[in-house]
């Protein structure tokens, strides 16, 4: 007994002493200047990304760097300025630089700081040969697998980069055929329809490819991202942009550490971390660390479009809420079996959508099968206008 009771006391103990725990580097970690972007030698713009690193413990997800002096230098000493496009995002029309020369990034922060990358030469990344998928059912589920194919004749480029932009046509779960003005319920006209949307998204891994150990030169089928079978995205119709950058064998390398570092860690079997060591260096402060690698290289762009005829007709998506129709019904107050909550129900709750009329043989409904707005108004999560590019 005194050994339970012993026990007992240090359960009650241990469950007493518990205090929330905070490392320090989640607390007082220093703020790393943060650059991003590929300076582009083609007729593409070149947008470069500035921001600093943030606490974990912030809850922010970014820390843009507000009115820094961002210019693209040569090796002869000429300058091309990039102005503030958007907050911490600096851009300049297409460049169309000499490849003969080498050329770096400065830039001047607010707070007084200078930052450099070295002197990189001009590479010249080769077509996209294609973009294809393929369908997959594995144990993981079913879905397709989106590649990307190229090749560089000239034998000169070795590593690869790709980042990719999406847009989807979708639909929301139901087709509200009315809508109400506050006092009474009356059709929609095309204009006020809400069922079809397009959204658009961008990447978020880093997708690498390398030739370097392989006999020939060329990329084939390179994994670029999955999508489940019921993902929304291939509903109805599916658009990818890829973007190639071609990589030296030094900027490959940060890009495989950095990936490491943000992808794959986190098991005991997982890569350790290492330090990511980039091509930027802060003049001012030459032991401050900076994160990124600044290559300079033209840019070969590819999109593809995929309809839901090339898949499966079994293939369903599995729409984000909880969706059901519910009967509400509607008498005119001059009705003697007027029932005030449910007429009043639609017209005031902004959130209940009418979707579908019934009639009792009279030429006027007397209800409406509905929803809530989630489940009809396709706007919710995405846009009714089609992107330019749209086919």
């Amino acid at each position: 007994m005194k050994i339970k009771h012993s026990l007992l006391f240090l359960m009650f103990v241990t469950i007493g002493c518990k205090k929330p725990y905070s490392p320090p580097v989640i607390t007082s970690s220093p703020s790393y200047l943060v650059v991003e972007g590929v300076i582009n030698a083609g007729s593409d713009s070149t947008i470069i990304a500035l921001s600093h690193t943030i606490k974990l413990s912030s809850g922010n997800a970014i820390n843009p760097v507000l009115g820094a002096t961002v210019t693209v230098q040569n090796d002869q000493n000429t300058s091309f300025p990039l102005t503030e496009a958007s907050k911490g995002k600096y851009a300049s029309p297409g460049l169309n630089l000499d490849n003969a020369h080498k050329y770096r990034l400065n830039i001047h922060t607010p707070d007084g700081k200078q930052y450099q990358s070295a002197f990189e030469a001009v590479t010249i990344t080769p077509p996209i040969d294609s973009i294809g998928f393929t369908m997959q059912n594995t144990s993981a589920g079913t879905g397709i697998q989106l590649y990307v194919n190229t090749h560089d004749a000239s034998n000169s480029v070795k590593y690869y980069r790709w980042d990719y932009a999406e847009t989807w046509k979708f639909h929301a779960m139901y087709s509200s055929e009315y809508i109400t003005d506050g006092t009474a319920i009356v059709g929609r006209t095309q204009d006020q329809m809400t069922y079809t949307c397009y959204k658009s998204d961008t990447s978020s891994t880093i997708v690498l490819g390398s030739s370097a150990k392989l006999s020939q030169n060329i990329i084939y089928q390179s994994p670029l991202t999955q999508i489940a079978s019921i993902s929304e995205k291939i509903e109805t119709e599916y658009s990818i942009l890829v973007n190639q950058y071609a990589l030296s064998a030094d900027a490959y390398n940060f890009w495989v550490n950095l990936k490491t570092n943000t992808e794959q860690l986190g098991g005991i079997f997982d890569a350790q971390p290492s330090q990511i060591s980039g091509n930027i260096t802060c003049v001012t402060n030459p032991s401050e660390s900076v994160v990124g690698y600044i290559s300079v290289s033209t840019v070969q762009h590819k999109r593809i479009f995929i309809s839901n005829m090339q898949l499966p007709d079994s293939w369903r998506p599995a729409y984000p809420y909880q969706c059901e129709l519910d009967s509400v019904w509607f008498h005119p107050k001059s009705d003697p079996t007027f029932n005030e909550v449910a007429a009043e129900l639609i017209p005031i709750n902004s959130e209940l959508i009418p979707v579908y009329a019934f009639y009792d043989g009279g030429p006027n409904p007397i209800g409406y099968l509905s929803s809530y707005i989630d489940c009809t108004d396709c706007t919710i999560r995405g846009s009714k206008t089609p992107p330019p590019f749209w086919k």
